[in-house]
């Protein structure tokens, strides 16, 4: 088996690429990150520079080239950018390259999706794979959707490829370049000053980068499954968001002080910061989304992917966190003050 993961260069690809190799399984990586690339390649594993989006069809179909299995982690993930840049990625790329796999002859297409188009600013307690909002929250949420009814259309048509899609719910760990690294610079923005509605008392789930990896996994050998189908991925252990930045941000040497704000009014900022990023066309510090998610409460339902792939997390959340403190301490130059 040879397996192709896009977006291998930093997040969960990244860890994706370490499981195989650690497994002994063929591995073909591909990302834009040059740099990151070379340090792969430096560790053996062979890594082709390509952006699918823009790829020659030729292109596209070298990297496929002997491959059974795609692992498709790569996408634009942000709450802010331009709608174009978002569906380019998002929707295009993965169409290309599923497309293209299906002709290649690969046999089973792993699609990371997200459980970021549940979201539309209310409550939600263990969602089920079936809900969706009437309006997607962002430009990210809308064209991962998009894509994952690519992926449907495309998986109805073409039984020789089984698809499978995963819903990992706040992934974190090593390599990661979203979740920690947005805290980070918020932290250094605000010198040391975290401001979170409901003081970071919102519920949510968290899934250690390992545990999606161990869903790939098992989505990957799951016999007789039906293509096209869809499973939410977490940890398993719902927690407060401040319970999981007091137990991790010590490990950065980075000294905090988390403080409640009225989320009217974190709001009202993160909407004036829009409209100033709409002019000036830089991200703003907060969203109205990045706000919003720290507001309200949102867990996952995990029985299905419990019941049809046997998924089980095999990593602990207080095991994650200290395999993630371990990490951070020795990538201090990443996350460090």
């Amino acid at each position: 088996m040879t397996v192709l993961v896009t977006g291998a260069t930093s997040g969960l690809g990244r860890n994706a690429v370490d499981f195989l190799k650690r497994q002994g399984v063929s591995v073909r990586a591909t990302g834009r990150n040059t740099v990151a690339g070379a340090a792969l390649r430096a560790q053996g594993v062979e890594f082709i520079r390509a952006d699918v989006a823009t790829a020659r069809t030729d292109e596209i179909d070298r990297l496929l080239a002997g491959v059974t299995t795609v692992w498709h982690c790569a996408a634009l993930s942000s709450p802010w950018g331009r709608a174009q840049d978002f569906h380019a990625i998002n929707v295009g790329a993965t169409e290309r390259l599923a497309q293209a796999a299906v002709q290649n002859g690969v046999r089973r297409f792993i699609h990371i999706s997200t459980p970021s188009l549940y979201f539309d600013y209310r409550d939600r307690i263990a969602v089920p794979e079936t809900f969706r909002p009437a309006r997607y929250a962002n430009h990210y949420a809308r064209t991962k959707a998009q894509a994952e009814d690519v992926i449907k259309k495309i998986a109805s048509r073409s039984p020789k490829t089984t698809f499978a899609m995963l819903r990992p719910r706040g992934i974190f760990g090593p390599h990661d370049a979203v979740l920690l690294p947005r805290i980070v610079r918020l932290l250094r923005e605000r010198h040391g000053c975290l401001p979170l509605p409901r003081g970071g008392a919102a519920l949510l789930d968290l899934t250690y980068a390992e545990n999606v990896v161990h869903a790939m996994q098992l989505a990957t050998s799951c016999e007789g499954l039906a293509s096209g189908d869809v499973f939410n991925i977490t940890n398993g252990e719902p927690s407060t968001l401040r319970g999981m930045l007091d137990a991790l941000l010590p490990a950065l040497g980075m000294a905090y002080r988390i403080v409640s704000m009225p989320y009217p009014l974190l709001d009202g900022a993160a909407r004036f910061m829009q409209m100033a990023s709409g002019l000036s066309g830089r991200e703003p510090l907060f969203t109205r989304y990045s706000i919003g998610v720290l507001r309200y409460d949102m867990t996952l339902d995990i029985s299905k992917a419990e019941s049809i792939l046997g998924y089980h997390p095999i990593v602990s959340l207080e095991q994650a966190i200290e395999k993630t403190r371990k990490w951070i301490r020795a990538h201090g130059d990443d996350y460090g003050p």
